[in-house]
C-alpha cells in the first residue's frame, strides 16, 4: 500500500522538478554527458510520463546545463526537497521515481 503525495504549495507549478544535469565539457573534464545523461533523462521523462505523475501538480524532468557537480557525476537534483542523486543506470532511475517522486522518501544509497 503506497503512502498518499503530499500536496502540492500553491507557490509552486510542479510537486517535483527534476533537473538532469547533461553538460558535456571539452578537453576531458568529468562531465555527466559522459555517462548517458541524456538518455537516462529521456528514460525518466517517458517513465514519469507512463506512470501518469507528469504535469502540472506532479513532476516535471528537465534537461539542465552544468550543475557544477560534474566530478559526482552523473548528478541530478529533485525540487522543492533539493534532494541530490547520483545514478548509474535505469535501474536507479527507477528507485529515484518510485521511492522519492511516489512515496515521497529520497533513496539514501544514491545521495550526494
Amino acid at each position: 500500500m503506497s503512502e498518499p503525495t503530499p500536496p502540492v504549495d500553491d507557490t509552486s507549478h510542479y510537486r517535483h522538478h527534476v533537473f538532469f544535469c547533461c553538460n558535456q565539457r571539452d578537453g576531458g573534464t568529468a562531465c555527466c554527458a559522459d555517462h548517458r545523461a541524456s538518455a537516462l533523462r529521456d528514460y525518466a521523462k517517458r517513465r514519469v510520463k507512463a506512470l501518469g505523475l507528469s504535469g502540472a501538480g506532479k513532476a516535471r524532468v528537465n534537461m539542465a546545463g552544468c550543475l557544477d557537480r560534474c566530478e559526482q557525476g552523473p548528478v541530478l537534483v529533485v525540487y522543492p526537497e533539493a534532494v541530490w542523486y547520483t545514478y548509474v543506470d535505469e535501474s536507479d532511475i527507477d528507485e529515484i521515481i518510485d521511492s522519492h517522486l511516489v512515496r515521497g522518501r529520497p533513496v539514501d544509497r544514491l545521495r550526494i
